[in-house]
């Protein structure tokens, strides 16, 4: 028997969701003694949080998105959170003519508007070690036959407490097949390997936040040093089968 494919949430009720989530995190806002002083502005798009501002430091920051992933309804937590006076340096992988924010670093493998630096995604990137707090790869891995390597690059370059923020088509969506140069199926089990199944000596991930909205999966991924420990099977299960 074929299982049918989940619809995707209309336009209507992701805009109310927004609404309920922009309501609920004023609420905790307000309450939570902790975020009172912060200067941390949450904002919500197709449940979807995007933070932006200042903290004075990153245990504020891993506090605030903590928070925020905790509420249903949120897919995916998009940060451009200065730490401590320092602009957050943030790239978009495959950006092509539009980037997530306009200040971000756009790399892509053809020239164009909002291309920083050309560069083949599938190769090295031209990027220094611990050098980028952010990365988005929305709708790049759908493209790439073996988007490991990627993966590894974006490990290299984050600075400790970094973000890969990635986007792209849940597998039983139509977007997932509708587009020939789509090359990968992906579903958010797909992140419980990458974050826990790869061979020892390979980078490592902790999923921050994983999801799916019926058309799309988000994750959220902080890179683990060699010594850090495994994530916690509890924290684990929110997520992953």
């Amino acid at each position: 028997m074929v299982a049918m494919a989940q619809s995707a949430p209309s336009a209507e009720r992701l805009r109310k969701v927004d609404g309920f989530l922009a309501e609920a995190w004023a609420d905790l806002a307000r309450h939570d003694e902790r975020l009172r002083p912060l200067a941390v502005e949450v904002r919500f798009d197709r449940g979807v949080a995007h933070l932006s501002g200042e903290v004075a430091g990153p245990a504020e920051l891993r506090l605030v998105r903590d928070l925020v992933g905790r509420l249903t309804g949120v897919f995916g937590v998009w940060c451009r959170v200065g730490v401590g006076g320092r602009e957050p340096v943030v790239v978009d992988l495959g950006c092509g003519a539009t980037k997530q924010w306009p200040g971000n670093l756009g790399l892509d493998i053809y020239p164009a508007p909002g291309v920083n630096a050309v560069a083949d995604l599938s190769g090295s990137l031209p990027l220094a070690d611990d050098s980028v707090d952010v990365f988005f790869a929305v709708h790049i891995l759908e493209h790439l036959i073996d988007f490991l390597p990627l993966l590894d690059e974006c490990h290299r370059v984050l600075r400790p407490g970094g973000v890969l923020h990635v986007m792209s088509p849940w597998w039983r969506h139509v977007n997932a097949v509708a587009d020939p140069t789509h090359v990968r199926l992906l579903d958010v089990q797909t992140f419980k390997g990458i974050c826990g199944q790869r061979p020892p000596g390979t980078p490592r991930w902790y999923p921050l936040h994983v999801g799916c909205d019926g058309a799309s999966i988000f994750a959220d991924l902080t890179p683990l040093a060699p010594d850090d420990p495994a994530p916690d099977p509890n924290h684990l299960a929110r997520f992953f089968d």
